[in-house]
């Protein structure tokens, strides 16, 4: 496992001589709502933000009578994800019910599988920076212990100015999948790693959308730590973490302060803590130390799930009645490591570009699609794509799909970039115009401003002697060997001549006139 062999790459295990005679576990439980149309054990809608109890069937009420029907959809997106993780299908899974009283869990009991789960004993590959410029990177592995299908519970509003708690019963019943992860990490940074390589197959695979601000994951994170030779310390669990900026952040601390209380003599308490993001700290919530007794016991109304594979699957059997473990695995799509695998092989870029180009929903498409229609080489046409475009769309908070430069205009600027009709800072100041969304050609632009390179010669041998003669203790730098100041004298020329000199053949002429 990739716990104290990797302390070195973790800021907070290595930052104080104090912490580093420490040794850090941090596991990850994950609820992912399923992408369906309907919950798990009933036919009614999911659907996200709809008014309160406005999907709620007599099943998710809990009404005396009502029994759970299984939902295919949900039993294929988990065989999806534990096939994806690497997990052992389990053929024969059980279902129970774990018993807690709370307002927005109206059968008292939470159907979900303990005992034997749908998937067991994966892993999950991923990769993280050691340093700051991205280009160092390390890929890590963390064992999933299980994954298992579960209901979801409704959701407390609680009204402080009227002393009531209101509860919304539209998200009982929502079909999750908690994917289990061993504790195998041992700082906020790889933990966040994992949840965000997590959050990119679950939406390849199409298994859930994953979106953290609606909920849609979840994690809970449970934190230990120890002197090195002494037992497992007691751990404690961050609940309901729902971004992976503050994921970072709240196992960070969590490590942090059980460092300081373990040095100075206090105690771990197993207790469960919350978040705030707020004052960046984690709160208690409240102890675990009377372990809750959660009773559980096999779901009576739900027979053993039985799933087949190629070779168990029964001639006589209706396909629309089963689900096949190999015909699932067979369709599964490309990876995200797949698919960086094949952008850095297909393109020649670098490895960390190819995180980049997956991490921006729809950004690895806009580049291929640019690559395809420009003459430009993908080297240089990533740099355009994370430089320019993903900058801007970052600074005004625009998805790749709301990007007021299409992937076609781009290609079309890169094109004239390219054949050397536009320098690249007239390229830059074209490309300042699209963002406008004018509807303009990025030629009809460079025609309206006159932004076109130089083609007379001449013109721009006169504009470098000009340089040249006004510049002399610029020039007696390069001569006395300092070539470096060539690049103001080409500076100067490119201001001159507005952005429209080619910086490679001035370059060669200034040199041409200078050692003349």
């Amino acid at each position: 496992n990739g716990t104290s062999q990797s302390s070195s790459l973790c800021k907070t295990t290595s930052n104080t001589a104090k912490s580093s005679r420490k040794i850090v576990f941090v596991g990850l439980e994950i609820h992912a709502q399923i992408s369906s149309n309907s919950k798990l054990f009933s036919g009614s809608q999911v659907q996200f933000a709809a008014p309160p109890n406005s999907l709620v069937s007599f099943f998710d009420a809990s009404l005396p009578g009502t029994l759970p029907v299984l939902n295919r959809r949900c039993v294929e997106a988990a065989v999806m994800t534990g096939l994806a993780l690497n997990c052992s299908i389990n053929k024969k899974s059980l279902f129970d019910r774990k018993h807690y009283f709370y307002a927005d869990l109206p059968a008292g009991y939470q159907i979900t599988q303990q005992r034997v789960p749908i998937a067991v004993n994966g892993s999950l590959s991923y990769s993280l920076c050691i340093d700051s410029k991205m280009s160092q990177m390390v890929t890590k592995t963390v064992r999933i212990k299980q994954i298992q299908l579960e209901q979801d519970s409704g959701k407390s509003l609680h009204d402080d100015t009227r002393s009531q708690t209101l509860v919304d019963l539209n998200r009982a019943g929502v079909g999750l999948m908690e994917v289990v992860m061993e504790p195998d990490m041992c700082c906020g940074e790889e933990a966040a790693a994992a949840v965000r390589e997590l959050q990119l197959i679950l939406q390849t695979l199409g298994s859930s959308q994953a979106v953290m601000a609606e909920g849609q994951l979840r994690v809970d994170a449970n934190v230990s730590v120890h002197h090195p030779g002494e037992p497992y310390g007691v751990r404690t669990e961050v609940k309901n973490i729902n971004s992976i900026r503050f994921l970072a952040k709240a196992i960070d601390y969590e490590i942090q302060r059980q460092i300081e209380e373990l040095e100075n003599g206090g105690t771990i308490l197993n207790e469960t803590r919350a978040f705030d993001s707020k004052l960046g700290c984690t709160v208690p919530m409240r102890d675990k130390e009377g372990k809750q007794d959660y009773r559980f016991m096999p779901e009576p109304n739900l027979p053993p799930l039985i799933l087949y594979d190629a070779k168990s699957l029964p001639a006589n059997m209706n396909h629309q009645q089963v689900i096949n473990i190999d015909w699932i695995h067979e369709r599964l799509p490309d990876l995200p490591s797949v698919k960086r695998k094949k952008l850095v092989e297909q393109y020649g870029i670098l490895p960390e570009h190819s995180f980049t180009l997956l991490n921006e929903e729809g950004l690895a498409e806009f580049f291929e699609s640019v690559v395809k229609q420009t003459q430009m080489k993908p080297k240089k046409v990533i740099g355009w794509i994370l430089k320019d475009l993903l900058s801007y769309l970052k600074q005004h908070s625009l998805t790749v799909k709301e990007s007021p430069v299409s992937s076609f205009v781009l290609a079309d600027l890169l094109n004239l970039l390219e054949k050397k009709e536009i320098s690249s800072t007239a390229a830059k100041q074209v490309l300042a115009e699209l963002w406008k969304g004018e509807g303009k050609t990025p030629l009809e632009i460079v025609k309206e401003q006159k932004l076109e390179l130089l083609q007379d010669q001449k013109e721009l041998e006169q504009i470098c002697q000009a340089v040249i003669d006004g510049h002399k203790n610029e020039v007696m730098a390069i001569k006395a060997g300092n070539p470096k100041v060539l690049n103001k004298l080409i500076g100067l020329v490119q201001k001159k001549t507005q952005g429209r000199s080619n910086p490679v053949l001035v370059k060669q002429l200034l040199e041409k006139k200078l050692s003349g």
